[in-house]
């Protein structure tokens, strides 16, 4: 065969390759739709990698790539797909089974993944079983036609080239047809999620009964620079392990509270809910994966129900009273499971089960239809979103999902500044420049900042007034800037007296510490 003719075959079954895989995708997409959205293989294959990420490159991730980490882990997962693609069609021009099997191999591994995850069933394997079944026949067939023929007036014999017009056609059938099962795949999909978009958006949250404190005058400080005191839906911060967000149908939804020192074991569904005592707070929720001066904290006016009423009502005691359990662990539809403190739900904070959030229900991103609320706990013990069950265990018994990854068992808020202007290697004018920020210690409250130049005398910021000791808390400074480099730091105090170390840490095991500083160059 002419060196040129080779060369087109092993494009063309490179070709055939990553045409094999599109239709291994759009054939579990539309069976995916059928059984559930999360069983589609790059769902899977990607929930299982985020459950073997150690901490750090999970925290490395979320630093460097913020709430785009889920993106960047799916697009990565489609260019190895693609690749193994590249090599399986290859492969088939000289071991057409050989290539065809390796795709079955990787439906397995797919398969494999999906039962694997928390939430994993037996159906869920269907996907990428289906996929890679059908993959591995369009892969065999397009290979087919890859096999060198000779030409009517060669002579018998000699392989001058291939079937290209049988190869076009077939390849062109398998796109064709691939396309239209994904398509299919993502109109099921969506008439799926309707359902749940339309329980959310006739979703008729009921009037507080205990409704938030105004807001005090002087609680936003309305700082060039500075973020708003409450922070809008669409800007909270979102770190989750969940690839594809879950839309859950508010109307079958049911929440389930048993296990240990459980005398009445409790199922509710969203109208019980919301006929209960509704209460309204603003509560600040801080993720452990935030560094020193970092993005991830938010502050929202929550709507829902104490969840230590709840608990009492099925006959829990919390440990300091006999009680036998000393964990609650939330589980959420996506199979994440929390642990948290049943003494710190129950002593008397304003720990929620909410179901809206700054006047509207909770966006899906955020745990709709019903979601935990821990107001002085980091969200990986505390903020179990699309919560779906609650089990009264101990933490002798039961290791959580991320404690299982090396995390604390408990894990407070750490007093913590942040400095939100000027930005880091800003060049402001010399003269009087507002050195202003956000700082929390949820469940204790901020009573003093203070903020150094270049390793000088600390000087107290002017405070913004102070909301409730389970919010942030807006801080300037003017800072007589002179011409130069300089290095700015800020530290917080909280209501004990304990003053923000300085001591720089990581976020892994339970939170960072240290003090957060900007460089500048006035001018």
């Amino acid at each position: 065969m002419p060196r040129r003719s080779r060369w087109v075959r092993a494009a063309c079954a490179a070709l055939g390759g990553v045409i094999a895989g599109f239709c291994a995708l759009a054939v579990a997409e539309l069976v995916a739709a059928l059984v559930r959205p999360e069983a589609g293989p790059v769902t899977a294959v990607g929930g299982a990698v985020i459950d073997r990420t150690p901490p750090a490159l999970k925290d490395f991730a979320v630093r460097n790539f913020g709430t785009n980490d889920k993106l960047v882990l799916e697009l990565g997962i489609l260019v190895i797909l693609a690749l193994f693609a590249v090599a399986v069609g290859l492969l088939t021009l000289r071991h057409r089974i050989a290539g065809s099997a390796a795709v079955l191999v990787f439906g397995a591994v797919g398969a494999v993944a999906a039962i694997g995850r928390p939430e994993g069933q037996v159906s869920d394997a269907l996907p990428s079983v289906v996929g890679a079944v059908l993959a591995a026949g369009v892969l065999y067939l397009l290979a087919g036609r890859l096999s060198p023929v000779a030409a009517p007036s060669s002579g018998e014999g000699a392989a001058t080239g291939f079937d290209r017009r049988g190869f076009v056609l077939a390849a062109s059938a398998a796109a064709v047809v691939s396309a239209g099962a994904g398509l299919l795949g993502r109109r099921l999909t969506s008439a799926v999620q309707a359902g749940a978009e339309a329980s959310r958006r006739d979703l008729k949250l009921p009037v507080p009964a205990s409704p938030a404190p105004a807001v005090p005058a002087g609680a936003d400080l309305g700082v060039r620079g500075l973020g708003p005191f409450v922070t809008p839906n669409k800007d909270f911060y979102r770190v989750d392990t969940a690839l594809v967000v879950p839309r859950v149908d508010a109307e079958p939804w049911r929440l389930r509270i048993h296990g240990k020192g459980v005398s009445r074991p409790v199922t509710l569904d969203l109208r019980d809910l919301m006929h209960r005592k509704a209460v309204e707070r603003d509560i600040t929720l801080t993720c452990v994966s935030n560094e020193v001066g970092g993005p991830y904290v938010g502050n929202a006016r929550w709507l829902g129900v104490r969840l230590a009423d709840l608990l009492r009502e099925a006959g829990v005691r919390p440990p300091s009273e006999g009680g036998p359990a000393d964990q609650l662990v939330a589980r959420s539809v996506d199979g994440m499971t929390i642990g948290t403190p049943v003494e710190d739900v129950m002593d008397g904070r304003e720990a929620l089960l909410a179901f809206g959030m700054n006047g509207e229900p909770l966006p899906f991103a955020h745990g709709f239809p019903v979601r935990m609320v821990v107001p002085g706990l980091y969200g990986y013990v505390s903020a179990c979103k699309w919560i779906k069950d609650i089990e009264l265990t101990t933490f002798d018994a039961y290791d959580a999902y991320w404690v299982k990854r090396t995390w604390s068992r408990r894990a407070p808020i750490k007093t913590q500044a942040r400095i939100d202007t000027p930005r880091p290697f800003a060049s402001p004018k010399a003269g009087t420049v507002p050195v202003a920020g956000v700082a929390w210690a949820q469940h204790r409250g901020i009573t003093r900042v203070e903020v150094r130049v270049d390793e000088g005398p600390w000087h107290p910021a002017r405070l913004a007034a102070q909301d409730g000791r389970d919010t942030w808390r807006q801080w300037v400074w003017e800072w007589p800037a002179t011409p130069g480099s300089h290095t700015l730091e800020v530290r917080a105090t909280d209501s004990t007296g304990t003053v923000q170390t300085g001591n720089r840490v990581g976020t892994v095991p339970d939170g960072a510490t240290g003090w957060h500083s900007v460089v500048v160059d006035v001018s």
